[in-house]
């Protein structure tokens, strides 16, 4: 039965491996999903914060483009827009105004919006009319796929250690614009340039890489505890088919009436007990024996009864017999005890106390009381260089034959071989 140890292990073991691997895909899998969800919600939250902001910009633009540009009062440090043809004007009142044009506006807005720290706009073209507004490479990009077709652009860039989202989005050229730039050859919805706006995410960003780290965790332990479960589980499943191994191994070698070996298993170990006798030099002896009239038994008290009294001759034999020794039912009412190390006096010894007690005992069984009695074969295998070890039949024939020689003279005695 050694086979069926093997043959269960390596199933569990590829079960415990299989199912621990479906877990750590199953758990791996989710854990990414959560993170490049909440990947993707972020970058949809910064790019909806951006458009919200760029739409801001492009309707104040609408607004001062649709009333030709608009003119404030010209201060002490104030200087006109170098680029446009007559910015100021001078009032009745001695007053000057300088024009504010949609680009001016939007850069001295986006002055004011970073110097609040909120964000930073930047209205720029491939072809702008002030060199200060030329675009970084970042919005050169940009401008490059937007003639190409794109709608939008964004990105992440770091600066002196801090974060910003990178967001960019086309200016279609309008009427309002061709008032100051239709002398750089642009026409009605081309696309003149685009507003980049830039906001600091640093914050975010050091959010986000705890958040990794606690998912991180929480995938650790997770994975962990679900392992562990399978370890324990797969550890208990495997002791419980350890115990039925144990059983059904027994049940192969055990006889269920009297829980003595049965004839299989004693054939097998009678060989390997002959063999180590011979190579050990020890002597081996074995006893054969029977119910007396057995059949009897059964006629008169029934084959419940019957059972009973085989039972009790079986637990007698245990009783008288050494830890060492091994007895079984050979079949029917016939046993067999195999007994390593023991001569044949010492055999012959045991195999008369076990007679004695079977002979003084009563056996209770459906309130009758039943006394029987047995006869034993006795042989014994004493290896030297001029005995050959028998076979295993040979050997129990020769105890066969004494008890039968026995029962001719009258049962209930020990029979010696020759």
């Amino acid at each position: 039965m050694p086979s069926l140890k093997l043959k269960y292990k390596s199933p569990l073991r590829q079960f415990a491996v299989n199912l621990g691997l479906v877990i750590l895909l199953f758990i791996s899998a989710l854990f990414t999903g959560i993170h490049l969800n909440n990947q993707k919600t972020i970058q949809q939250e910064l790019k909806s914060r951006a458009q919200t902001i760029f739409n801001s910009i492009i309707i104040t633009r609408k607004w001062n483009a649709k009333h030709g540009s608009v003119y404030v009062e010209k201060t002490p440090g104030m200087v006109s827009n170098p680029y446009l043809q007559n910015p100021d004007i001078l009032t009745t009142n001695g007053k000057i105004y300088t024009k504010k044009n949609p680009a001016l506006m939007t850069r001295e807005i986006s002055e004011i919006a970073e110097n609040e720290g909120a964000f930073q706009f930047h209205i720029t073209s491939l072809k702008p009319l002030n060199p200060g507004n030329a675009p970084d490479s970042f919005e050169q990009q940009a401008l490059l796929s937007f003639a190409q077709g794109k709608t939008e652009a964004s990105s992440k860039e770091v600066r002196d250690g801090i974060t910003y989202y990178r967001y960019m989005a086309p200016l279609f050229v309008e009427k309002p614009c061709l008032s100051c730039h239709a002398g750089q050859g642009y026409r009605l919805g081309d696309v003149r340039g685009g507003i980049s706006i830039r906001f600091n995410i640093e914050e975010m960003e050091q959010a986000l890489k705890l958040n990794k780290v606690l998912l991180a965790l929480l995938f650790t332990v997770t994975l962990g505890s679900f392992l562990g479960i399978v370890f324990h589980l797969v550890v208990a499943l495997r002791k419980k088919l350890a115990a039925a191994e144990k059983i059904i191994r027994e049940m192969a070698i055990t006889d269920e009436l009297t829980k003595l070996k049965n004839r299989r298993f004693l054939l097998a170990r009678l060989g390997e007990e002959l063999d180590r006798a011979t190579r050990y030099r020890r002597p081996l002896s074995c006893i054969f024996f029977d119910a007396d009239h057995f059949k009897k038994v059964n006629d008169t008290y029934g084959h419940e009864a019957g059972d009973t009294v085989l039972q009790t001759i079986s637990a007698t034999a245990l009783e008288q017999c050494r830890q060492t020794d091994i007895v079984g039912r050979y079949g029917g009412e016939e046993f067999f005890i195999i007994l390593p190390e023991t001569t044949l006096e010492q055999a012959d010894a045991l195999a008369e106390r076990l007679r004695q007690a079977i002979e003084n005992q009563t056996i209770i069984a459906d309130k009758h009381q039943i006394r029987v009695t047995a006869t034993f074969g006795v042989a014994c295998y004493s290896p030297s260089a001029t005995v050959a070890q028998p076979e295993i039949s040979d050997f129990i024939n020769l105890a066969d034959i004494a008890m039968f020689e026995a029962k001719k003279a009258g049962r209930n005695r020990v029979g010696v071989a020759a």
